[in-house]
């Protein structure tokens, strides 16, 4: 079994900044592209930022020059570091990975279960 868990998020006012993590763990062979999605409430999950296996990234255009996107192979985690956070911000994070099991031939998109984020105006 794979599981993902996040850590990191929280209470914080509006232009603070927060730091998430997101762990693998289990039969893991390989790792590919590694992502934080969010859903606001009354709203669709949406791509926040993503990251490749050769770093290449991408940011959604409302979190540009405020997220940063990383990754350490050597411990399977990603982590977003979030600045000048705004109310609008405000939503659960899940991590997303998409992960080759050993002895699976395939790789398999894995979810975390997500980490609220508050920001108070």
């Amino acid at each position: 079994q794979v599981q993902l868990v996040e850590s990191g998020g929280g209470l914080v006012q509006a232009g603070g900044s927060l730091r998430l993590s997101c762990a693998a763990s289990g039969s893991i062979f390989r790792i590919g592209a590694m992502g934080w999605y969010r859903q606001a409430p009354g709203k669709q999950r949406e791509l926040v930022a993503i990251i490749t296996d050769v770093d290449n990234i991408n940011y959604a255009d409302s979190v540009k020059g405020r997220f940063t996107i990383s990754r350490d192979n050597a411990k399977n985690t990603v982590y977003l570091q979030m600045n000048s956070l705004k109310p609008e911000d405000t939503a659960v994070y899940y991590c997303n990975a998409d992960i080759k099991r050993i002895a699976v031939e395939y790789m398999i998109p894995y979810w975390g279960r997500g980490t609220q984020v508050t920001v108070s105006s």
